[in-house]
């Protein structure tokens, strides 16, 4: 068992499981959605683009390309928080809704990352 391997696969499934925590809850109501969540989804889901960009394997550049979506949904629905929420007020359902969806499509991609993940250990030789 490479220590390597465990660590990629501990954060690319961490990246999802932070994802779908965040989205949990009705979309309509950003109460049930915490900012911090989001953030956390965000940061953990950067490092596991960074350490996509040291994998060499033949799944190595759809694995990074999903990744590099989930950050750019992730960072939309963050900017989105921050725009909606800079005038004070607290974010209409509509605006809540935005955010969450923004997650669910980067939840998408962090999904298929993982079944490729799975694809890839499943084909290694030993």
């Amino acid at each position: 068992m490479s220590t390597e391997r465990v660590l990629f696969a501990f954060v690319i499934v961490l990246a999802l499981t932070l994802n779908v925590g965040f989205i949990a809850g009705d979309i309509n109501d950003i109460n049930h959605h915490n900012v911090y969540e989001l953030f956390a989804a965000l940061v953990v889901s950067l490092i596991a683009t960074v350490m996509k960009f040291g994998d060499r394997s033949p799944l190595g550049s759809s694995m990074l390309a999903t990744s590099l979506v989930a950050d750019l949904q992730l960072i939309a629905a963050a900017a989105a928080w921050g725009f909606y929420a800079s005038g004070g007020a607290a974010l209409t359902m509509h605006q809540g809704a935005t955010v969450v969806s923004l997650s669910i499509g980067a939840a998408v991609a962090n999904v298929v990352s993982v079944v490729l993940l799975i694809i890839e250990m499943a084909n290694l030789r030993r």
